[in-house]
């Protein structure tokens, strides 16, 4: 029978293998020892009756040090000040390529680039406050695993305050799954596929909302931007932006029946997903293996490198624009395109995608008037 307990560093709930005396904690890599299960009592408190009726407790020598922590991925806060009046930026990037499987993706990785080139550059996040998770990286801790990307949405949102900003970046496989709960408007719940989703499981939205969404408290900001299939409403937000293409929209109301709460403690979410729920996403086609991106992405970083982010309704028009028109020869001018050229050498975008980003909220806005801000 597994144990649980408290992390003596961090209070993260940990499962101790029976037998086990200590457990490493995966977020912060502190040494718990066995005697802090949760549930144990209290040691009595000293007083003259305890030491009357009892002997004291022999003399032993004091346990050694813990062996030095591991660096961890996951235990660092964004560098600097505690948050001024703007706050602290933080971001978690995972792109998936799937490399060398049946389910190979030509352009993760290279959103994944694109995209922490963009905050830096554009958004002036400091480097340190990213975290990226993609097969590239040779630390175990930072290969877009399931236990690793749920690791990094815990780090994302833990010990944020107000002011701050946080950003989920994902670029891979998305796919739904039966919902039998009654909670989902179209009868399936939506996933993301880590790495090892074929014998670990996918990541599915009542997870990624409870990690990332309901935890947030008020001042702070949330942006995800999900480059995958069926991911119009996976972060499980209780509102979605249905708009037609003459820039025409409203709100449908996506919360649950059972009356499940679905938003924020107080924060405020903002996805942008690369397709309808019934959708599926696509690279930029004709393109080698190298040179090839997600179309999502790239229409998110065209509408910002050409102006059209002012409101969340232009960015949204703007996005959906360049996938349905843009031959992305036509890269136009920014401190991304410089990046985006190197890596789209040829090709062209495509013109009538069968995906169109969609936008989802923990709260309806009026998008044309809303300034888009990371």
């Amino acid at each position: 029978m597994m144990m649980l307990v408290d992390c003596s560093n961090c209070r993260t709930p940990l499962q101790l293998p029976p037998g086990a005396r200590s457990i490493r904690c995966a977020l912060c890599q502190a040494v718990t020892n066995v005697a802090d299960p949760r549930g144990l009592p209290p040691p009595p408190p000293p007083s003259s009756s305890y030491h009357h009726h009892y002997p004291p407790p022999p003399q032993t020598q004091p346990p050694p040090p813990p062996p030095p922590a591991v660096p961890s991925p996951y235990n660092h806060a964004p560098p600097g000040q505690s948050p001024s009046v703007h706050g602290r930026k933080r971001a978690v990037i995972c792109g998936i390529s799937y490399r060398n499987s049946r389910h190979e993706l030509r352009g993760c990785i290279n959103d994944a680039k694109c995209m922490k080139h963009l905050l830096i550059n554009r958004f002036k996040f400091p480097e340190p406050s990213i975290l990226m998770l993609t097969e590239e990286e040779t630390d175990p801790l930072r290969r877009p695993t399931k236990h690793n990307i749920r690791m990094a949405m815990y780090w994302l949102v833990q010990g944020c305050q107000p002011g701050d900003s946080l950003v989920l970046h994902y670029s891979g496989h998305g796919s739904q799954q039966r919902n039998y709960t009654g909670d989902e408007i179209d009868g399936f719940d939506e996933t993301l596929c880590p790495l090892d989703f074929e014998t670990q499981g996918m990541i599915v939205d009542d997870e990624i909302n409870a990690t990332i969404v309901r935890p947030l408290p008020p001042g702070v900001k949330l942006h995800a931007i999900i480059d995958a299939c069926h991911s119009g409403t996976v972060l499980d937000l209780p509102f979605l932006c249905r708009m037609d293409r003459t820039g025409r929209y409203i709100w449908e109301d996506h919360r649950p029946r059972s009356g499940v709460w679905k938003g924020t403690s107080g924060g405020e979410v903002i996805s942008f997903s690369g397709c309808d729920d019934d959708q599926t996403s696509a690279d930029t086609a004709a393109l080698s293996k190298v040179t090839s991106t997600g179309a999502m992405t790239f229409s998110f970083i065209q509408a910002i490198e050409r102006g059209n982010a002012t409101t969340y309704g232009n960015m949204l028009t703007a996005m959906r624009s360049t996938i349905r028109n843009t031959d992305n020869n036509d890269l136009g001018g920014g401190i991304v395109t410089s990046l985006l050229t190197m890596l789209l050498t040829g090709g062209s975008l495509g013109v009538g995608m069968r995906q169109e980003p969609q936008l989802t909220a923990n709260e309806a806005f009026d998008v044309y008037s809303k300034p888009f801000s990371i």
